[in-house]
């Protein structure tokens, strides 16, 4: 079994290092796609030295900053894994819960999975009351436009079976990947579960990028989508997910956001 793991990466150089590491030392066979969305921090620096240590690491350089949705649009069109999961470059999550977020896909159970930061009994940094509401109140708007009941439809870890993410169309550059894909999952009857995992939120001053404006425009690509987005027959019920054998990953080609 192969995991894709999908990093989008934009002035992300004071944590780089560690979150890579950490991917890494993740006992499985991974290949990590990291996609630097046009860093002015020395990030890509980083990023080339990190890839000369690594062999399964496969970066690619977007020439301008064009938005995470436009980094994770190239990343999962790179992806050669059975699985793909998202990825953030800062240490909010942490990547010792792949195996929990894989599970209901190697057990050919799910195609999606949900990391929710609101299940479970793992350890999650206390910080801002509104921005839970803000989560809250879009993850239950989006529940009553797609009928499915999500408990966190923002959170960063989500994992697919690759061949379900790479027929799916991504069209928003930003912040609107989250809404997006889960308008477009619920509106394919795909089967998705949802994993309780950890979560160190960091503070403004730590690097966090995302504020009220990215809410609004969550909110208008939930309306958006689930009004253009027409239902269609998952894929996936019946078909069990191909898993292939294990293979060593050789590092990939540099090619050519906000977060």
């Amino acid at each position: 079994m192969k995991l894709s793991v999908v990093m989008p990466i934009y002035n992300e150089g004071n944590t780089l290092r560690s979150v890579i590491e950490r991917v890494l030392s993740v006992p499985l066979d991974i290949e990590l796609l990291c996609v630097d969305d046009g860093s002015g921090d020395g990030s890509r620096e980083i990023l080339n030295k990190l890839q000369t240590e690594h062999g399964n690491l496969r970066l690619f350089l977007q020439q301008r900053n064009m938005g995470k949705g436009a980094a994770l649009r190239r990343g999962i069109q790179e992806a050669t894994g059975d699985f793909v999961i998202i990825q953030d470059a800062d240490l909010e999550y942490d990547p010792q819960d792949y195996p929990a977020v894989l599970d209901p896909l190697v057990q050919g159970k799910a195609d999606v999975v949900y990391g929710s930061r609101f299940l479970g009994s793992g350890p999650h940094r206390v910080l801002y009351f509104w921005h839970s509401v803000g989560n809250r109140i879009l993850t239950l708007l989006s529940n009553c436009l797609t009928n499915i009941n999500l408990s966190d439809m923002e959170t960063c870890y989500k994992a697919f079976r690759r061949e379900v993410i790479q027929s799916i169309p991504i069209e928003e550059n930003r912040f609107g990947f989250e809404p997006e894909i889960t308008v477009k999952v619920a509106k394919r009857r795909l089967r998705i579960y949802e994993v309780g995992i950890s979560y160190w939120g960091r503070t403004y001053e730590e690097g966090k990028k995302i504020g009220w404006k990215d809410g609004l425009r969550a909110l208008w690509c939930l309306l958006k989508y689930s009004i253009r987005e027409p239902v269609t027959a998952g894929e996936s019920a019946l078909q069990p997910p191909r898993v292939a054998e294990q293979n060593p990953t050789s590092a990939g080609e540099a090619s050519s956001s906000r977060y």
